[in-house]
């Protein structure tokens, strides 16, 4: 990161941006072509490390791309703030955000797809006992990002 002075390193700190933010924005690689997505998103730690969920539809271009390719950027920004000065040069924006590197995969039948529905639905409720319609939840792919590689950075 060039500017090591806006750097996160503090894990909790960086958990913290995960937990409040309300938006993943998803890049994939389709063909030689960047796509980017805004997802709703949940987050669970492993090894130090998140793992990031996401949910979708059984079909769809998200899924296409990644069956040609699993390799995934993430983003989360919040906290911003317009920040005004004398000049116009002087305007700019508060903000914290985490970026990330790793795999996405289709999860499969079983407990994991569970898991990762309740992981999102955690995010956005704060519960953590869940019941799903099994029709729907049959209408329902689950995608998990496992993350190798993390930054934070934060601007005030």
């Amino acid at each position: 990161m060039r500017r090591t002075d806006r750097e996160i390193t503090d894990k909790a700190e960086i958990a913290a941006i995960l937990a409040k933010g309300d938006v993943c924005h998803l890049a994939l690689v389709d063909g030689h072509l960047p796509y980017i997505v805004a997802l709703n998103y949940g987050c669970v730690w492993e090894d130090g490390l998140p793992v990031l969920y996401f949910h979708c539809a059984l079909a769809g271009k998200k899924l296409d791309v990644l069956r040609a390719n699993s390799a995934g950027c993430f983003m989360v920004d919040i906290d911003h703030v317009l920040t005004g000065g004398e000049k116009d040069c002087d305007w700019g924006m508060s903000y914290k955000s985490v970026v990330g590197f790793g795999f996405v995969a289709i999860v499969g039948e079983g407990p994991e797809r569970k898991k990762g529905l309740d992981s999102l639905m955690n995010h956005y409720t704060g519960r953590s006992e869940f019941s799903y319609d099994e029709k729907v939840f049959a209408m329902t792919s689950m995608l998990k990002m496992t993350v190798t590689e993390i930054s934070g950075k934060r601007k005030n």
